[in-house]
């Protein structure tokens, strides 16, 4: 299974940028997609994931309330939209197929998008 992250880029600090992951070829609803990022000089760390089979959400503490995740299973993509981006927010984000969201079972991994956020 091979995901294709798209959408990352440079943005300015406020702004808001919209993340995709592909899926094709997975059986999309036996799994749940995430979302990590890691920064220069940091630990990756989990941003926010989807249940695929019954659509639970779960966002990490530093994006809660300006974040939304959603999928369409038809098309196999996972979309993260994060708004009010700071500089804390610039880090290459990968996603990731996991058997369920916060078990760290992860089975695949994108290649990342960097996310620049600019003052």
């Amino acid at each position: 299974v091979q995901l294709v992250e798209s959408g990352g880029g440079l943005v300015q600090a406020g702004g808001s940028v919209r993340l995709t992951c592909a899926a094709p070829g997975l059986t999309f609803e036996h799994y749940a997609i995430g979302w990590f990022r890691q920064a220069p000089g940091k630990e990756r760390e989990a941003v926010s994931c989807i249940r695929i089979r019954d659509g639970r959400t779960y966002y990490s503490d530093f994006v809660e309330g300006r974040a939304t995740i959603s999928s369409e299973n038809a098309k196999n993509t996972v979309t993260l939209q994060m708004n009010e981006l700071n500089s804390e927010d610039t880090a290459i984000y990968y996603c990731a197929v996991d058997l369920d969201c916060g078990t760290g079972l992860v089975q695949y991994w994108g290649q990342g998008t960097q996310v620049t956020v600019s003052a």
